[in-house]
């Protein structure tokens, strides 16, 4: 797997709010900038998402694939491709969530890899948009009244 790419921020509401968020991917097209669709197509024992099914378009990255999701309470959520699209061939990454003064600090990692050779430089710069992307769109979903 690729390096990963990595960024953080901090959200005003506390780790159980924001995982529900994260939870809640039919939602994801209207916060997540590069997310068009996103489908569940399973859940887990404890009634979250196991696997979904995204529409991506990362202007360089746009691709259909599956990811498969393991939750750790509130604290993290792990993901990996459970089925590669035409473009993506791996992708892993997680959220993890810790209590910050009077909020929580979110940080985002994510690696992707590709089918296609991309130089380095771009695919990172790839992820830091997607990162950032949803980051901020997280925060902002988050703390909205």
């Amino acid at each position: 797997m690729a390096d990963r790419t990595t960024s953080s921020i901090t959200i005003g509401a506390d780790r159980s709010t924001i995982m529900t968020v994260i939870a809640d991917f039919p939602s994801y097209p209207e916060w997540a900038g590069q997310v068009k669709a996103a489908r569940v197509l399973s859940t887990g024992e404890d009634g979250r998402p196991a696997t979904v099914r995204f529409v991506l378009d990362a202007g360089v990255i746009s691709d259909e694939y599956t990811l498969r999701y393991t939750w750790h309470d509130d604290e993290s959520v792990d993901w990996s491709i459970a089925e590669a699209g035409k473009m993506v061939s791996g992708l892993t990454g997680s959220y993890r969530l810790a209590d910050a003064g009077g909020g929580t600090q979110v940080t985002y990692e994510l690696a992707v890899d590709l089918k296609v050779p991309m130089i380095g430089m771009i695919k990172r710069k790839a992820e830091k948009v997607i990162i950032d992307t949803a980051l901020k769109g997280l925060k902002k979903r988050v703390e909205a009244p």
